[in-house]
């Protein structure tokens, strides 16, 4: 069955970073996009930045020139790079295929910013 376990979250000051990473099983991870996404606590989830299988990437408006995807497809991995992080950013994070809709979510990895 598919598995997607996000790590890295953690509490950083105003302006710092932080690097995520999701690594899949049961999934031919190569083949698919993947899309780093966030949500807080009775907000709906937002997608935060993609990534094709050719390494193209897409970000929210919100995020742009701040945070990075990128992906190992060797290790099934996706990271997501975010600096010069600001409280606004603190939501849980999750990484997902955007057309493997029916795939279960992992647990998220918190990412808490102070002011």
């Amino acid at each position: 069955q598919v598995q997607l376990v996000e790590s890295g979250g953690g509490l950083v000051q105003a302006g710092g970073s932080l690097r995520l990473s999701c690594t899949a099983s049961g999934i031919i991870f190569s083949i698919y996009i993947m899309g780093w996404y966030r949500q807080v606590p009775g907000k709906e989830r937002e997608l935060v930045a993609t990534i094709t299988t050719g390494g193209s990437t897409n970000y929210a408006d919100s995020v742009k020139g701040r945070f990075t995807v990128s992906r190992d497809n060797a290790k099934k991995t996706v990271y997501l790079q975010m600096n010069s992080l600001k409280p606004e950013d603190i939501a849980v994070y999750y990484c997902h295929a955007p057309n493997r809709v029916m795939d279960p979510w992992g647990k998220g990895t918190l990412v808490t910013v102070s002011s």
